[in-house]
């Protein structure tokens, strides 16, 4: 097993480096079917032959996180490293980093030139540490090679809103790990609105008047006052997606040529004035402000409120707890249920729309300093590239067909490991050096998927063609002032924010805040930014 370790000069200089925050997100991941790598045999693609004859089969060495402490060095795993290697037609070395030190010694790595891998994967979006790293050109720009449709059908299809978050100088640093743009939306009690009478909301009008009958109308037919609209927590993603419902944007929007914060448009008020009405019309909890995100879900889960707007998959998983749990139906038939949208007009005949996710969970970056030549990094991107073909997913989340898992009559994956932890499976680990590009769902079929799963799945799809993207975010990533107080400025605003809902502040107050998010650096944040977005050409 190829299980590179550390030195152990790296280990001890961990304590002196300046460190990034976050990372080890894992992609949610998902195969197809297709002439998949098995226990019986493992036919090598034309590359990988050819490759074997002359002796000349590359290698590459990739960094990568080891969420579990057992990344492919389980009983197993090494056929499977070999069935990936063999059809890729690239050798890999792993140097698998546990998921806790993982930031530690990346930060480390990038001042060992000597010893740094080819690539590099890294769990969430560019932090200062990278960025700094990518101006200083320690980073290959993937421009020059990715977007050769012959030699990368996969890599080369990225999605160019989403390459935004991994370019820096306009030089494209990362090669994207995919997760669903359309991923947010609402859910609602099915059962609730079927009693009431209510339809399936189209507009922001629509959302409030269910919030209203869901809070006054006794959904559950108890005789009591003892339910909400909308369940929220301190969390504040759903205020973010209520603001795209009224055109706001996504954290930035483009106004006459130029890229303002939205906090500084009129739909971004009207959001903040309609959110505020929702509180003190008592649609929601009174102390949203401070409840927890463990137990955020619990409030639709034990029958108070009947709507959640986050993730659409959280919302099918309180939908999945209703079914496995057998909650009565409010209409007195049946099981209780959730009805899934995606986006929500601004009005009456006008377009829907949803917030974007950023589309990424991490990048893998190729490095100059191991990564030496320009064939080397051809080797890496040839097997990232194949590392998304169905036959290397399905690989990478169930193993190897036969042993690992078997198909079903109607040509389902059946796993026949399902009584091992999941740290124990031979394949655990590889989905790591996967980009799920160009999307995280193949267009094959693989395991058997609820008809609430499929449900969600569907909507997601849709609603990749109605989410709003930030127009800055490649700017952003690129920017000396975001880098500096960035998180300061976030912090202004999503505070007033939730202190004008809950009528802590007025609108004077409220556009105060606004004058001290200029005043720490807003402004020159605004400067910054549209001097970078009027000399894009490629924009």
């Amino acid at each position: 097993m190829k299980r590179k370790k550390m030195m152990s000069l790296l280990l001890s200089a961990v304590a002196a480096v300046s460190m990034i925050a976050g990372c080890g997100n894992q992609a949610a991941g998902t195969s197809g079917e297709g002439n998949a790598p098995t226990s019986e045999s493992r036919e090598a693609g034309t590359d990988a032959a050819a490759a074997e004859e002359t002796g000349e089969r590359p290698t590459i060495s990739i960094m990568c996180i080891d969420i579990y402490g057992s990344a492919m060095g389980n009983v197993g795993s090494e056929d499977v490293l070999k069935a990936a290697e063999d059809y890729t037609g690239v050798n890999v070395d792993f140097n698998w980093v546990a998921n806790d030190s993982y930031n530690d010694i990346l930060g480390v790595t990038l001042m060992d030139k000597a010893n740094m891998p080819m690539v590099i994967t890294y769990g969430s979006d560019l932090q200062a540490n990278l960025v700094q790293a990518a101006k200083d050109g320690a980073f290959w720009d993937l421009n020059d090679f990715v977007w050769d449709k012959e030699k990368y059908p996969n890599l080369s299809q990225m999605n160019e809103n989403v390459i935004k978050g991994f370019t820096v100088d306009g030089q494209l640093v990362g090669i994207y790990r995919s997760r669903p743009i359309g991923r947010n939306g609402l859910g609602y009690r099915a059962d609730w609105a079927e009693k009431l009478g209510l339809d399936e909301p189209k507009t922001i009008e629509d959302v409030y008047n269910m919030m209203y009958q869901f809070t006054y109308g006794d959904p559950d037919g108890n005789g009591k006052d003892d339910t909400y609209g909308l369940c929220l927590c301190k969390y504040t993603g759903p205020l973010d997606i209520i603001q795209a419902w009224f055109g706001a944007g996504n954290q930035w929007k483009e106004v006459d040529g130029k890229l303002i914060p939205i906090h500084q448009t009129e739909e971004y008020m009207e959001a903040l004035r309609w959110m505020k009405k929702m509180y003190d019309d008592g649609l929601v909890y009174r102390d949203w402000a401070t409840r927890e995100t463990n137990t955020w879900t619990d409030g639709v889960k034990n029958g108070e409120c009947g709507m959640f707007l986050d993730v659409l998959d959280n919302s099918r998983r309180i939908w999945d707890y209703l079914v496995t749990e057998n909650i009565p139906s409010a209409t007195g038939e049946g099981v209780a249920s959730m009805k899934l949208i995606g986006g929500i007009a601004a009005e009456e005949g006008g377009e829907p729309h949803t917030l974007a996710t950023s589309g990424a969970s991490g990048c893998l970056l190729i490095t100059k300093a191991g990564a030496k030549t320009e064939q080397d990094v051809e080797n890496c991107l040839t097997y990232l590239d194949k590392m998304c073909d169905n036959e290397m997913r399905i690989l990478a989340d169930y193993g190897l067909e036969g042993r690992d898992y078997e198909l079903d009559e109607e040509g389902y994956i059946v796993d026949l490991l399902v009584d091992k932890e999941i740290q124990e499976k031979p394949q655990i680990g590889l989905n790591q050096s996967v980009p799920y590009v160009p999307e995280v769902l193949p267009n094959a079929t693989t395991v058997k998927k609820s008809d609430r799963l499929v449900e969600e799945e569907a909507i997601k799809e849709a609603n990749a063609d109605i989410a709003v993207f930030n127009p800055a975010i490649g700017y952003l990533v690129s920017s000396k002032v975001n880098a500096e107080v960035g998180t300061d400025l976030k912090d202004i605003l999503d505070r007033a924010r939730t202190q004008y809902i809950c009528g802590q502040i007025d609108e004077k107050g409220l556009q105060d805040q606004f004058k001290v998010w200029e005043q720490r650096g807003g402004a020159d944040l605004i400067a910054e930014v549209n001097e970078m977005y009027q000399a894009d050409t490629s924009k």
